[in-house]
Formats: C-alpha cells, structure tokens, sequence
C-alpha cells in the first residue's frame, strides 16, 4: 500500500477498470462452456469488485493515489439511485412485509453482541491482541469499527471522538475495517449466484420479491422503445441534475444544522451523524427519485433508464475492489481475527433468525449490508437482485446512520465489560 502503483493517473486507471468491466461481461454472455460454468459458481458482480482488488494487490493501480471512489460514490452513485428508482412501486416495496426491517436490526444486534464475544474468544488465545490500557486500549479502537458497520463514516468519527482512542493506532482499525468488510461483501455477492438454493434451504416465501420484479420487468417491456439520443441527454439531465440538488441541498443541511445547534457540533453526540453531506446527499438522490416515479419521467425506464443506472453502479463496484488489498490480511493477524470472528457471529446470527422467520436470502444479504457497508454498497447488493430493489437498500443504509452511534456506543460498553473482564 505504501509503494506507488504504475498507473496514477486517473484517466489510465479508469480505462483500465471499464477494460475490466467488459471483459467480465463479455465473458459474462459467453457461449464457451468454461465461462458459462464458471459464472454459475462465481458471480458477475464478485469479478468486477475481485478484479480490480487483485490489480490494486499487485501495485498495479491503487485507491490511494486515485479519485475514482470518490467521483463514483458522490456522482454515479446518486445519479443510479435517481434511474433506478423512476419506475419504483411505493406500494409494492412496503408490501414485502416488516422481515427487512428484523433482517436490518438483526445484523446491527450481531455487531452489537460480536464485538465482546469476539473479544472474549480471542483473549483465550492471544490477550495480548485485546490488551492494552488508556488511549490504547484495544477495545476504544474496535469501538470506531462497530460505528463503521453499523451506521457509515461520521458513526465511525463519532466513536473515534467519545472514546478517544490512540490517533496514532487509528489506522490500523481502518484497515481491519477494509479487510474484513471486504471480505464479507465478497461473500454476500457470492451468495447471490445461489439465491434460489439459499432461499429454499431458509425455507423463505420469497414471492413478494418475485411479484416486485416481475410488476416492474412487465411495466418496463410495456413501455419499451427504441431510445433516441434526446432519451439518453433527458435521462442524463434528471439525474445529473438530482445529484447537483443532493449535493447542494446537503451543504445546506449540514452547514445549517452546525451553524444553528451546537449540539451537532459535537463530535461526541449521536446527532452529529446527521451532519454527514453524503447522507443527506443520497437521501435528496433518492427522494428525487421517488418523486419523479409519479410522473412521465417514470416512462424514461422504457428507454433503459435502470440500465443506464446500473452501469453507474457496477463502476462504483469497480472502485470499491479498486480499495482492497488481497495481502493486507497477513499485515496484522491478530486484529483481522477478531475482525473475522466479530463478522462470523454478526453473519450466524442473520442466518439463525433468517431460518426461524424464513426471510429470503435478499432480507438477509441487504439487511447486513446496510449495517457493514452502509450507503456506498447496500444499494448495489440491492441492485444485484434486481435495479427496482436499490430503493430497500438505501432506506435501510439511511436508518443504519439514524441508529449507528446509539448502537455503537451500545457495543463499545459491552466490549469494555468485556476487555475488562480478561
């Protein structure tokens, strides 16, 4: 990570991640039987995100010296939440029942409960791993992880704030943050090629989720044209123009709420969460979205609104591997593995009650999603199911930032109680 790629600049870096993305679907839609049974086992979507991390492993490219996460989550990312969600049926998605919601907070009570446990587990190995006293303290680190899984960035700045753990340290949390995180996405989108065995296994009614894709396939086939290029420059300027509002609106927001309550101020409140502009960015993205989905701009999905959005989506991926280092998992063996325990009992718990109230796999892959990764990624796992079900992941990813200090304090006194306990 410390060593400069070949390719810095961005311009290179990006031809090389669309070079990556066309080969995937090219070989994707392969008559060849070594791709058509290859991508039976390994997703589409896990080779656009495995891909670059493998070029990034080799020094090839690196997130480090590039914008392109930046760019993609703060451009492309709204604006596919805008076309994605043109044809959105309000109706249909509160129909797929309250298991969302018990899939969501049950990931968030596996990252609350996983911290200590994991603390406990690996002290019978290693209690020098979980150790430590003062700013130093494992667990005030760990603290800064549980508000990154279970809300997003400011969560996490907000634990780093109250428990004021050694800044210095801080670093290393990041990158078991990244690894581990990494590492269960790549697993989630894996699953996703074996939804239907999954779902059987849970024993899940998954037809409300089959009904929602099948109303929008059959609304989209109904108004389905040949676009013209006025299509695409209006689909272009609906979403690039939601994403300057987003972007404008949450400077206002954010900047209100400083300037007027002090309280926000405070990077030791659970409030000063709600000071995150990308929050409030993909929140105005997404309630544009929903706006337009009761107008004509809904007909735009005959024209490939959805699809434009998903290309958006699977360069966000790109970027998101572009973050990952396949070899920062031997750097620092002992924090990675409470990372992989934490993770395991937040994963066993969402299986565990998955199977008790047979929620489909996409409850649960959604549902940990919007705790672990947040805005940036639920609405791509969302997305992997079907475009019309972005909408679920970034509602849920939105209450993940409401509930995720409360949470993650809940969890960093927990593991204190744990550590302490050694």
């Amino acid at each position: 990570m410390e060593n400069t790629p070949i390719f810095t600049n961005d311009a290179i870096v990006f031809g090389l991640l669309m070079v990556v993305l066309a080969l995937v679907f090219y070989t994707n839609e392969s008559k060849n039987s070594f791709w058509q049974k290859f991508y039976k086992v390994v997703p589409a979507l896990l080779m656009c995100y495995l891909l670059p991390a493998i070029l990034n492993t080799l020094g090839i490219i690196s997130a480090e010296s590039s914008q392109l996460y930046f760019v993609a989550s703060r451009y492309l990312l709204p604006a596919s939440l805008v076309l994605m969600t043109l044809s959105i049926d309000l109706k249909a998605i509160f129909n797929l029942g309250p298991k969302a919601l018990i899939m969501f907070f049950t990931g968030t009570l596996g990252i609350v409960i996983g911290g200590p446990i994991a603390i406990l587990i690996i002290s019978m190995v290693s209690p020098e791993t979980v150790g430590g006293a003062g700013p130093d303290a494992v667990w005030r680190g760990l603290a800064t992880l549980a508000g990154s899984w279970i809300g997003g960035g400011a969560n996490q700045a907000a634990m780093l704030e109250i428990f004021k753990f050694n800044p210095e340290k801080y670093g290393g949390m990041v990158f078991v943050d990244i690894v581990v995180a990494n590492i269960w996405m790549a697993i989630v989108l894996m699953g996703i090629a074996k939804t239907d065995k999954i779902d059987k296994w849970l024993k899940a009614d998954s037809s409300a989720i089959t009904e929602l894709k099948q109303k929008v396939s059959d609304y989209t086939a109904s108004i389905s044209r040949t676009p013209k290029l006025s299509d695409y420059m209006i689909m272009l300027g609906l979403a690039m123009g939601a994403v300057g509002l987003g972007h404008w609106g949450a400077d206002g927001i954010s900047n209100f709420l400083k300037d007027n309550f002090s309280v926000f101020n405070d990077k030791s409140s659970a409030l000063s969460s709600f000071t995150s502009t990308f929050f409030w960015m993909i929140t105005i993205a997404t309630f544009i979205g929903i706006i337009l989905s009761f107008t004509k701009a809904k007909q735009y999905e005959g024209a490939g609104a959805s699809k434009i959005g998903s290309i958006f989506i699977y360069i966000l991926v790109a970027t998101i591997g572009m973050k990952m280092d396949l070899l920062m998992i031997f750097d620092n063996p002992g924090l990675i593995a409470i990372g992989l325990v934490w993770m395991a009992i937040h994963a066993g718990l969402l299986i565990g009650v998955a199977k008790i109230i047979k929620a489909p796999y996409f409850f649960l892959a959604v549902g940990s999603q919007a705790n672990v990764g947040g805005a940036a990624s639920a609405p791509v796992v969302a997305a992997a199911f079907h475009p019309s079900l972005a909408t679920v992941g970034v509602l849920l990813a939105v209450l993940g930032y409401v509930v995720g200090t409360w949470a993650a304090y809940l969890c960093a006194v927990l593991m204190e109680v744990a550590s302490n306990s050694i």
